[in-house]
């Protein structure tokens, strides 16, 4: 009799081991499937990958740093031309009051 419960309880073990395994293996074929539709369908709505979404966010912020960089030298001389004019127009020898000192 100690031959029989065993010999059930080993075929029982053998037959989940035997269906752990099958699941396993239908577990990983739906994994497969759903990534190739995935796939598919990401290629299909013309997404872009992370490498190329990377590499455009890197590309605008650099042109973000140069625009700033360049919108302060604007300003800079800007700057430095508003005070040379002014300079000028306050003075006596700006180019106006000459040219109509010289014709009259």
């Amino acid at each position: 009799m100690s031959i029989g419960p065993n010999r059930l309880l080993d075929e029982l073990s053998r037959l989940a081991t035997d269906a752990i395994g099958a699941a396993q293996g239908v577990r990983r074929e739906a994994a497969a499937v759903a990534r190739g539709q995935l796939d598919r369908l990401t290629q299909t709505l013309d997404m872009v990958s992370r490498e190329e979404f990377e590499a455009v966010r890197d590309m605008a912020i650099a042109a973000r740093e140069e625009n700033d960089r360049l919108n302060a030298r604007v300003a800079k001389l800007e700057a430095a031309l508003a005070a040379l004019t002014g300079d000028l127009a306050a003075g006596d020898g700006a180019p106006e009051s000459r040219a109509s000192g010289d014709a009259a």
